[in-house]
């Protein structure tokens, strides 16, 4: 899988992880980004 060093075998909890921060609903995916959680007008962003 691409993003994991090679020979790598990621766990669940990597790719749950690694969707989360590319899924704007969830606060990993702001904290990634340098925010402390979801902001209120995350919609409009």
């Amino acid at each position: 899988m691409s993003g994991f060093k090679d020979g790598y075998e990621p766990t669940k909890e990597d790719l749950d992880n690694h969707s989360q921060q590319l899924d704007p609903e969830h606060d990993a995916y702001w904290q990634s980004r340098g925010e402390d959680e979801r902001p209120e007008d995350w919609e409009n962003r």
